[in-house]
């Protein structure tokens, strides 16, 4: 038991070192960032997506730009979409699974507006439609996936690939980096004005 424990945890801290010297990994995770802020700055909204543990990933991570992650502030717009069962279950019955997704970003995607489709394997039917139809109405398309997902770099406009084929490790680092995008997002907006920390860090710099 000890020993699996501990390779677990091995496993895991080899992933995110090698990712720590990855600067094009690095420099997505700020770009992704960039993107999902012009757009809030642009009153848009951050629509995210997934499947089981990813869909699960979804709503954490637009609960943590609705309500908050490191300090109090205004909410910031995001919705996931794996959490009106109506909606999933009728659209599921009435046409296909493969369109539980893709349905409402049609219904509910603007022009300017960010879908984060999140899928370890990077070929869930359903996210690799939701990505295509963000296309078609030109919202930024941005993918979490795992090492080989060439069919999520054909729909998306970035894609933050972790450096495994395990779904676990893929599911940790896929949270980790997304509450620090969520932390670059709210650092960006209202770092200054609601992060009295951040102030007294930069006055003592001055």
């Amino acid at each position: 038991m000890r020993d699996f424990v501990q390779n677990e945890i091995k496993k895991s801290l080899s992933i995110l070192l090698h990712i720590q010297q990855d600067a094009d990994f690095l420099k997505k995770v700020s770009l992704i960032a960039e993107c999902c802020t012009q757009a809030l700055k642009q009153n848009k909204k951050i629509l995210f997506a997934g499947n089981g543990g990813s869909a699960a990933d979804a709503q954490h991570l637009a609960a943590e730009l609705v309500t908050r992650l490191c300090y109090e502030r205004p909410a910031l717009a995001a919705i996931a979409l794996t959490t009106d069962t109506s909606v999933l279950t009728a659209t599921g019955n009435d046409y296909a699974f493969e369109k539980t997704f893709s349905r409402q970003v049609e219904a509910l995607g603007q022009a300017g507006d960010v879908l984060i489709g999140i899928t370890t394997s990077g070929k869930s039917p359903n996210i690799l439609r939701a990505l295509e139809a963000a296309r078609v109405k030109q919202l930024m398309t941005i993918g979490l996936t795992g090492m080989q997902a060439p069919f999520m770099m054909e729909r998306c406009d970035i894609v933050l690939n972790v450096p495994s084929t395990e779904t676990p490790k893929i599911q940790e680092c896929h949270i980790l980096f997304g509450h620090i995008i969520c932390s670059l997002i709210e650092e960006a907006i209202y770092g200054e004005q609601f992060n009295p920390l951040r102030k007294a860090i930069h006055v003592a710099t001055i």
